[in-house]
Order: structure tokens, then C-alpha cells, then sequence
């Protein structure tokens, strides 16, 4: 697992990580594909932290943001 800090505070992991973040959103938190989608979508017009966007945009509670925050800082 690699986490790199590139310019403008985005976080890039490796792409298992990736993956395991999407499972831990999708199977933990309950997080639908269709807000996934949207938080994708998003991000790619203003790129950001995906934990970030899916709160920002009302996909997520705070409480979630936390424990997402949580799960990437044991992952």
C-alpha cells in the first residue's frame, strides 16, 4: 500500500487499496453505486478527495466521513 501527496492535497493510493476503499464504501457503509457514480463523476470535473466529494455533495454523513477517514489511516 502507497499513498502519495501530489499537488493541490489530492491523495493517490494504489489501485488494490483503490479497490478495497470502493468495497469498504459499497459493503460497510451501505454507499450505493449510483451516489459512487455521481461522486465519480464529480470528481472528475473538480478533482478531490473521494471521501471529500461524497460528503460535500450530501452522499455521506459526517459520521461516515470519519469512519472512511478512519478505515484509510488502517488500510
Amino acid at each position: 500500500m502507497t499513498i502519495h501527496s501530489i499537488q493541490g492535497g489530492e491523495i493517490q493510493m494504489s489501485p488494490s487499496k483503490y479497490s478495497r476503499l470502493i468495497h469498504f464504501l459499497q459493503e460497510d457503509l451501505a454507499i450505493s453505486t449510483a451516489s459512487l457514480a455521481v461522486a465519480l463523476r464529480r470528481r472528475e470535473q473538480d478533482p478531490g478527495p473521494l471521501p471529500m466529494i461524497l460528503w460535500q455533495y450530501g452522499l455521506i454523513t459526517l459520521e461516515q466521513l470519519e469512519q472512511i477517514y478512519d478505515w484509510l489511516e488502517t488500510a
